[in-house]
């Protein structure tokens, strides 16, 4: 596998931030202080109707900014609950902001906050909150 700017090569191929996967939404995501954030843009091929962007491709690039707070820090993790709330429609070739961070730690489950903005007006799109068990501790302290 190759090395990425995110330090782990093992999500190569991931369908949200993965660099190699060619039908993937390849979200580049960065730690900024104790956020994690990213940006997209969804094309037509991520349509659901009336050129507005599916719901899903809005989940999966929320569910993935919350495990890339995790995967950035060295650790890993996996999704057990996520609950998403959709604030306003989202027209295809309208840039997000995507965001990030530890609502709260306990032991191995990690309770994560999202949210998605428009950029050109800072318009909430949505909001996810979820849990994620974590697997593989890395640097991230323990309680």
């Amino acid at each position: 596998m190759s090395d990425t700017p995110r330090g782990r090569g093992d999500a190569d191929h991931c369908f949200v931030c993965g660099p190699e996967n060619p039908q993937g939404l390849r979200i580049a995501f960065r730690l900024d202080g104790e956020r994690c954030v990213g940006e997209f843009t969804p094309g037509p091929h991520h349509v659901g109707f009336d050129q507005m962007t599916h719901g899903g491709i809005l989940f999966s690039a929320l569910d993935d900014v919350m495990a890339n707070w995790l995967f950035l820090q060295g650790a890993r993790g996996f999704t057990a609950k996520c609950e998403i709330r959709y604030r306003k429609p989202l027209p295809v070739g309208t840039a997000i902001t995507l965001e990030a961070h530890c609502k709260q730690r306990k032991g191995r489950l990690c309770q994560l906050e999202g949210s998605a903005r428009r950029v050109d007006d800072s318009a909430l799109v949505a909001t996810t909150e979820a849990s994620f068990m974590i697997d593989d501790f890395g640097p991230l302290p323990r309680d």
